[in-house]
């Protein structure tokens, strides 16, 4: 399971201010509470090496602590994906530590701030954003998860591939001599190219990446919104897919809830979340619940439990 690298100086201060990260494939956004309210909010470039360099990544800590404010600062608590060992947490924390000195710093996988931000201590939290993955907690304390592997293995249902979908459906109308259609149209236009031929290329171009496509899922769901059947059928799919990663956790736990979904595509899409429930309640899963708030603000009740 993710693990947690939670480091406990013996300088650190029992309290004072607390800074919630949660740094995902495209944005790391900041909150600092004082006193446990919001006194600033700020949103960089990712600092997730699974997507950037470690470079790029100390540059956009170094940018948003600037913002939000390092120094005396009692905890930092931050949520990322890609956090699979004790090594992953590590080294992210590594890079936090010089913003933060003294300051008690935890790094888990960003789903646990999911399940916090809907309010629950225990059930399963499900990531539909840039990527994918599930991950839940049982009252025994027990942990399971389900995907969050990275886009070269999965991510069924992310911004990604809905992304990657739209250009794999672009290549097949041309590939039987039809011409592009709505969404084929809509994606040459937001990749400045005038010809599908053209995508193949573009596609395994260094110049574009993970968050390049998961950008193009929009749209998808623009297509869909406007009667697009094959873009409904792809966000229709992609809501069965994070589904089937929230059963597998919650049969794992022996647990019947609830499910929270969050992220970009999770809090956004009306048809993606109706796909997902839908998909839910036919394996007889019903304690559904779309986050309502951003997941960063999942931070204070984790502490809380930290104690």
């Amino acid at each position: 399971m993710p693990p947690a690298a939670d480091t406990v100086p013996p300088t650190a201060p029992a309290t004072g201010a607390v800074i919630g990260l949660d740094i995902g494939g495209t944005k790391t956004r900041g909150v600092r509470f004082e006193d446990g309210a919001v006194v600033a909010d700020e949103s960089v470039g990712s600092s997730n090496v699974q997507n950037v360099t470690r470079a790029e990544a100390a540059l956009h800590l170094a940018e948003l602590f600037g913002r939000i404010g390092g120094g005396t600062v009692a905890q930092v608590y931050a949520g990322a994906g890609g956090i699979d060992t004790d090594a992953d947490a590590e080294a992210l924390a590594a890079l936090i530590a010089p913003h933060v000195p003294g300051a008690r710093i935890t790094v888990v996988h960003d789903s646990r701030l999911l399940l916090a931000a809907g309010g629950a201590s225990t059930g399963v939290a499900v990531i539909g954003g840039t990527g994918s993955a599930a991950w839940g907690r049982n009252s025994l304390g027990e942990e399971a998860r389900a995907g969050g592997w990275g886009y070269l293995l999965g991510d069924e249902g992310s911004g990604y591939w809905l992304g990657r979908e739209a250009v794999r459906h672009s290549l097949r109308r041309m590939n039987q001599g039809l011409e592009p259609d709505e969404l084929t149209t809509a994606l040459l236009a937001s990749c400045g190219v005038d010809d599908p031929n053209k995508l193949i290329a573009l596609f395994h171009s260094p110049d574009t990446g993970r968050r390049y496509w998961a950008d193009k899922a929009r749209l998808v769901v623009d297509a869909a919104a406007a009667g697009h059947t094959a873009s409904q059928e792809l966000v229709d799919q992609a809501g069965r897919d994070l589904a089937g990663l929230a059963e597998q956790t919650v049969r794992q736990l022996g647990i019947d809830g609830p499910v929270i979904l969050g992220s970009g595509l999770g809090m956004n899409v009306p048809r993606l979340q109706e796909s997902f429930r839908t998909a839910l309640a036919a394996a007889g899963i019903t304690d559904v619940r779309i986050l309502e708030q951003d997941p960063v603000f999942g931070v204070l009740q984790l502490v809380a439990e930290q104690g």
